[in-house]
């Protein structure tokens, strides 16, 4: 079975990079991922049939417009089975308990350790 993944983050070059970590496990057959660079991009897809077929989120937090912590709250409140990994360049307290409180199931701080990403997303 193919672990499809939907990455929002509003930093383009993001898809390069997780496509570069990932080349292997894409090329395998392993993961399908998907990107939407802001939160309502990444709503509008949801709702147009992707949340039928991703099975984690992995977001930025910090975006313009809609924010990852807002997505967060609208995606647990739309899809609630939906798996959400919080991702962000500022690891302050606040943030951290603002996500969990939403329902994040992770939380991890930039630069990402794909290591551990793929650990733990291979693991689903």
């Amino acid at each position: 079975m193919t672990l499809a993944i939907l990455v929002v983050d509003d930093e383009q070059d993001i898809q390069w990079l997780f496509k570069q970590r990932f080349r292997k496990e894409l090329k395998a057959g392993a993961i399908n991922l998907h990107f939407a660079f802001s939160g309502e991009q990444a709503l509008s897809a949801l709702r147009d049939g992707l949340a039928t077929d991703v099975m984690l989120i992995l977001s930025d937090i910090n975006m313009p417009g809609m924010t990852g912590l807002e997505l967060l709250k609208k995606v647990k409140k739309q899809y609630p089975g939906l798996p959400v990994h919080m991702i962000t360049a500022y690891g302050d307290e606040k943030n951290y308990r603002t996500a969990m409180e939403y329902g994040a199931d992770g939380y991890m701080t930039k630069p990402l350790d794909f290591e551990h990403l793929k650990s733990k997303v291979l693991a689903l």
